[in-house]
């Protein structure tokens, strides 16, 4: 969605019809996982995509016929060996798209303030009925508990609790699932089928020491949607012209900074100053967050050193166990913009347990998390 943001707040604000084709469920190898949007507006114009090609063709006039009037509906691709040149997903897994029009000045109105709030960063999180018992395509738009209350209706008022009390603790871990509900929200039942889609604010990426490899690294972290900090104590290299794809470059002491600064389950932090006097106290301040990663520079008789001295400052083995030290994966790397490849290569092994290994010389499912 964040990626034709503008196009569809554009045609919101416009007035202009348009139809929305969402992933709502991947099995087995899919290009693009839920969440990924197809919009088709009145004029025939597409943007964004949900398979990389595969089916936006067909995709194309489900949504221009929901958009004559058809009414909302989920349509599934897939693959077989005789369909190998039809319609379907040359990767070989099958993926579920809700096709739903917003038409009118009213349709327009909720869905435009709920790109307003993504726009913003705000943490929102949108429930839609798939099918069973509910009218499919109704919504539900669900801030956090201190935000307000809930907009709009799935049908039913005890569906309506469920699902709001429910959608706001997947949007706490930045989680999009399909729930099952009763048709008045009864759980362990399966009479209603609900795609809540949750929209968290962009994760941090917290890049400490302003040098070369520091740089790379922010680009990188710009480039995978993390919302990247530059921090270094030195006010001639924590400039704005040295890190120009930074979202905030800062000019402070590390590890008060950190210690002043959001930190939630998501963040990432890379510790590239590898000078004990800057590391030691940010990596103890580091080590006291639910940081998702910890990675720090240098050498392998480094990072021995730094542990010694984390441990006279008190810090236990559970917690130095965390340190992904030395950095990154070993990608042979020797650029800035290589190991910034590196590092990225591990944020994302650790963020979906892969084994940093060849696809090539493994087998079975591609994505992790997948059953075949």
């Amino acid at each position: 969605m964040r990626d034709i943001l503008p196009d569809l707040r554009a045609r919101c604000a416009d007035g202009v019809p348009l139809a929305l084709a969402t992933v709502v469920a991947v099995h087995g190898s899919a290009p693009r996982d839920p969440g990924a949007v197809m919009a088709v507006d009145a004029a025939g114009t597409v943007v964004g995509s949900v398979s990389g090609g595969c089916v936006e063709g067909d995709l194309y006039e489900v949504a221009r016929e929901v958009l004559a009037g058809a009414g909302p509906r989920v349509v599934a691709y897939g693959i077989s060996d005789d369909e190998a040149f039809g319609v379907g997903l040359t990767c070989g897994g099958t993926i579920e798209v809700l096709v739903r029009a917003y038409v009118s000045p009213a349709e327009l109105a909720d869905l435009g303030a709920l790109l307003d709030l993504i726009a913003d960063d705000r943490p929102v999180a949108e429930a839609t009925v798939l099918s069973g018992a509910a009218e499919t395509g109704a919504r539900l738009v669900v801030r956090p508990s201190d935000a307000g209350t809930a907009t709009g209706t799935l049908g039913f008022e005890g569906l309506d609790a469920a699902v709001t009390d429910d959608a706001r603790g997947l949007l706490a871990q930045g989680h999009t699932a399909i729930q099952w509900y009763g048709a008045h929200g009864q759980r362990r039942m399966q009479e209603v089928a609900v795609f809540i889609r949750t929209y968290a604010p962009p994760p941090r990426m917290l890049v400490f020491g302003a040098i070369d490899h520091a740089a790379a690294t922010a680009r990188i972290g710009s480039f995978l949607g993390y919302r990247v900090t530059v921090c270094d104590a030195r006010p001639a290299f924590a400039t704005r012209e040295r890190f120009p794809t930074a979202d905030e470059v800062v000019r402070a002491w590390p590890h008060t900074y950190l210690e002043s600064t959001e930190v939630d389950a998501r963040t990432v932090i890379c510790v590239l100053t590898h000078d004990p006097k800057f590391d030691v106290p940010l990596l103890l301040a580091a080590l006291r967050t639910p940081a998702a990663y910890i990675g720090v520079m240098g050498s392998r008789r480094t990072h021995h050193d730094r542990l010694a001295r984390l441990r006279e400052a008190g810090a236990d083995e559970a917690a130095l166990a965390r340190l992904a030290s030395p950095v990154g994966l070993d990608l042979g790397a020797r650029t800035p913009e290589e190991t910034a490849v590196s590092i990225a290569a591990e944020v994302i092994q650790h963020r979906w347990g892969g084994t940093g290994r060849p696809l090539g010389e493994l087998t079975g499912a591609i994505h992790h998390g997948e059953t075949s």
